[in-house]
């Protein structure tokens, strides 16, 4: 049977479940990338539903109305904030302990998130829809990459947006995201990253495009030298893309790589 669920991948992220929201711990990485991916995510909700992230600077992003789905939620790093701007998400994760987590955290936090464990397509078979899908720093774990983006496809909504983070299949992101993450600063366990399942963009665009979904927006991130993250030309390292089945609002960043 043909699956997105790789269960190496799966006893990798079981084993760290009990410290998603530790910020010094394993998911300090994430926890820094967290403001830079709410900004590139709300930016493409904002190309394809201007109105919901506001005309004015100074306005606060309303999520209202909109169904979103965070595809490899873990522990709610991303579901939580997105709640928060009155969006109804639904969090989905392959990991059992994780979305353990992710509900607790989100009950501490008196949010109502739908929480499930369950695989994308299998929850594309149910005949969901959502008007956004973001899978941030996910597509590099699963299995089987086309049935994952078919399953995509196929839940979003015909004006909706989706999101992808990633790594680059590269040598800067061999180099940072693999030995020096995992085996210099050892900011996360060795084994978290297969650079064999790192996506080139021009890949990720071409394959999103199979199933008619057009990435026309690209940026890439870098790490800041006071900590943290920021959105950068160049693409070498980690990287978000973003579209839907008809152009955005918005200018694609950068060409794929």
């Amino acid at each position: 049977m043909m699956t997105t669920a790789d269960q190496t991948e799966i006893d990798n992220f079981a084993a760290l479940s009990d410290q998603w929201w530790d910020q010094k711990g394993p998911m300090a990485p994430l926890h820094a990338f967290t403001p830079v991916r709410i900004d590139y995510i709300l930016q493409a909700i904002g190309r394809f539903f201007p109105m919901k992230t506001g005309e004015k600077q100074s306005a606060k992003p309303s999520l209202a109305g909109l169904k979103l789905l965070d595809i490899g939620c873990g522990g709610g790093l991303l579901a939580e904030p997105m709640a928060r701007l009155g969006a109804e998400v639904t969090g989905i994760d392959v990991t059992a302990p994780a979305i353990s987590a992710a509900k607790i955290h989100a009950e501490s936090m008196q949010l109502a998130i739908d929480y499930q464990v369950i695989t994308a397509e299998d929850l594309a078979a149910s005949g969901a829809k959502f008007d956004v899908i973001y899978a941030s720093e996910v597509i590099e774990h699963v299995a089987d990459r086309p049935l994952f983006i078919k399953a995509i496809a196929t839940m979003l909504a015909p004006n909706g947006v989706v999101v992808i983070t990633t790594i680059n299949r590269s040598l800067p992101a061999l180099v940072f995201a693999k030995f020096a993450l995992e085996y210099i600063v050892r900011l996360v366990p060795a084994g978290t990253h297969d650079p064999r399942k790192f996506v080139r963009p021009a890949e990720l665009r071409a394959e999103f495009a199979a199933a008619g979904i057009v990435l026309d927006d690209m940026t890439g991130f870098a790490p800041c030298p006071g900590g943290g993250f920021m959105p950068i030309g160049s693409l070498a390292i980690n990287y978000a893309a973003s579209g839907g089945f008809q152009w955005g609002k918005g200018q694609g960043a950068n060409h794929p790589v």
